[in-house]
């Protein structure tokens, strides 16, 4: 047995790493949105952005004629 305990030690590290993988993929679906979810609102935000600046826009022109 050339290796020693290293072996031991990888599968713990590796065991640790899954672990926290877990965790935050655990913890993302609990409180986070899903893809869908959060490209609908994504768009609603992008259209109100650009209601909001062709109403600046109009109201530019108006003042300059």
């Amino acid at each position: 047995m050339t290796r020693g305990n290293q072996r031991d030690l990888a599968r713990a590290k590796n065991q640790k790493k899954q672990a926290e993988q877990a965790k935050k993929k655990a913890a993302s679906e609990k409180g986070g949105m899903s893809l869908s979810e959060r490209k609908h609102r994504d768009a609603e935000l992008m259209r109100e952005k650009q209601r909001k600046k062709e109403e600046q826009e109009g109201a530019q022109k108006q003042v300059v004629n």
